[in-house]
């Protein structure tokens, strides 16, 4: 009988809620990092390098390399990885330095 690693040390998590990456529902979990959510529905890219525009996703996992940046709830360059997902969070996807639109 397989059981989920949940299941085996008796997690009783709260319910799933949902955020919008780029005007898609996705659900996430409690406890979940916005990049672990993204992730988690199949979406390994959210960001476009200033240079050339070739996409970034999650890389180290721990805040160090920036590549997980992202702009949530409207503000530019927020560590995905870092950042637990919230019920409501609105993701859209990062071009360049994520100032373009801020007149920055």
């Amino acid at each position: 009988m397989a059981r989920t690693p949940g299941e085996l040390v008796g997690a009783r998590p709260d319910p799933a809620f949902e955020i919008t990456v780029d005007g898609r529902t996705v659900t996430a979990l409690p406890g979940q990092s916005i990049a672990a959510a993204l992730w988690g529905a199949g979406i390994l890219a959210w960001r476009t390098t200033r240079g050339d525009g070739r996409p970034r996703g999650a890389f180290c996992g721990i805040g160090q390399c920036y590549d997980c940046l992202a702009t949530v709830n409207g503000e530019p360059n927020r560590r995905a990885c870092l950042l637990p997902a919230r019920p409501g969070d609105a993701i859209t996807t990062q071009e360049g330095h994520g100032h373009a639109g801020l007149g920055v």
